[in-house]
Formats: C-alpha cells, structure tokens, sequence
C-alpha cells in the first residue's frame, strides 16, 4: 500500500502527478487536504473536530479530503482508514515550489512525509521549483518514478525520510540526482503593513530566502538544485546539534 498526501490540497496539480506515478506500483490511498495547507509545518488540530470526505477525484483510486493539516492527513489514513494495514511507502507532493535547505522545518509537505517516517514508514516528499498551479510535471515524474523504484527494492537503512527538490527545465537539461546535505540558509523577512476597510492595521508577511553556503560546496541542496541536479536528502526529525552536546557537559556541574 502506498498512501499518498501533500499540503497544496487535493485538487492541486502536484499531487494528481504524483499519483500518475504510483499507481504504477500497486494499490494507492490519497488523503490529502481539503484546502490549502502551505506553511503549516507539524501542526496538529486539536481543537476542533476532524472531518474526511471521500471523493471521486483520481480515477480508480480511493481518496479522501480532511478538514486537518497535512499531519492530520496522515495519522487519520494510518488509524482509521487503514487501521493496521501496512504502508509500505508514504509520499507526499508534488509541492509547488522548494522545500530544500531550512524550507523543511516550515513545509507541511515535508512534515506529513516525516509524521509518517515517524511510524517507521518509508517516505518521501517531492517538491518542483516552482510555485505556479500551471507548474510543468512531465519532467519531474521521470525522476519520481526512479526514486520510488529503487526506494521500494532497497528500503531505508538508517532514516525513514527523503527530501526531494526538483529543478524547474525540461528533462534534457537535469543533470541527475545528488545525494547531499541539507543546506544553509535562511528566510529575510518583511512585513507588509496595510490597512482594512474597518481602519485596523495589518501584516502581510514576504521575504527572500538566502544562501550562507559557499558557492564552491557541492555537497548541499542548494548547490544541487542551482546547478539543475534533483537533490536528494536523507533526513530525520532528532533536532539534536551532537557537536554541542560535549560543550554543554560543563553544565551539569555549574
């Protein structure tokens, strides 16, 4: 069983590329966001009841609409829709748009795809560069169809999740796929202030994200996709900083 999710919504182009692909593999489950969803990292609801709806969207496959997050998605599919029934991959995409470097920490695609490696269920995000709800797949499933082959023949041996980032060209100009490390980097924000019709003040939020690798590194994302490599990132959710641990020692006798 593959279950499939996103946090673009289940309408959104991405997530119908992707099941495209993996019905080629076996028996698929969509649950997927019933709006919209980008942003929401790990959100959970808690507050307020969670509704899923079947619906008619992917010919031949069951799917359903949740009024959650991303999250949701995946802990609704895993102990209600299928109780016990073994995942044998769960992915999630195709996001419009990166996720590479910090992107991660805010990405719900990312984070339904992690929820799920969290239950030791091999998984997957796949996100295109490029945010357009026209974005251009074709060239982004070649890429996707191999990744989920060799993943399903050779499953993970020391994490449970990938991030995969995909270069915005056509398929001649992608160079391959690089295995490498999360990159560094950061979002400069900007908040644009306006006002509403009622006269109160509001925030918009905008921004830039920027690159702190050294262009000369080739062994980070950023670096991958930049020179129109599909990046490849074995990831994981202990947010441990290890190098620090030695360091800090000292605390425990001040």
């Amino acid at each position: 069983m593959i279950l499939i999710t996103n946090d673009d919504g289940i309408v959104a182009p991405g997530i119908k590329a992707l099941v495209d692909v993996a019905r080629k593999f076996g028996e698929v489950l969509v649950v997927a966001p019933d709006s919209p969803q980008s942003g929401q990292g790990h959100a959970i609801t808690l507050n307020q009841p969670l509704k899923l709806r079947k619906v008619n969207i992917f010919q031949g496959i069951d799917a359903y609409e949740c009024s959650g997050t991303p999250v949701d998605c995946v802990k609704l599919a895993k102990n209600v829709l299928l109780k016990n029934k073994k995942i044998d991959l769960c992915l999630s995409g195709i996001n419009h748009g990166a996720n590479a470097s910090i992107n991660i920490i805010y990405s719900g695609t990312m984070s339904a795809a992690m929820e799920a490696s969290i239950e030791n269920i091999d998984s997957i995000g796949f996100s295109l560069l490029d945010y357009s709800f026209d974005a251009d797949f074709e060239a982004a499933k070649v890429y996707i169809e191999k990744i989920i082959r060799y993943t399903l023949e050779n499953p993970m041996q020391h994490c449970k999740l990938l991030n995969v980032n995909i270069p915005a060209c056509p398929l001649e100009e992608i160079k391959g796929i690089k295995i490498c490390r999360q990159g560094n980097g950061t979002w400069v924000e900007e908040f644009q202030e306006g006002t509403d019709p009622r006269g109160e003040k509001y925030y918009w939020l905008t921004g830039k994200f920027v690159s702190f690798e050294d262009p000369a590194n080739e062994d980070n994302d950023i670096w991958a996709l930049h020179h129109k490599y599909v990046a490849v990132v074995p990831s994981g959710h202990d947010l441990t900083f290890y190098p620090e641990i030695d360091n800090l020692k000292k605390l425990e006798k001040f």
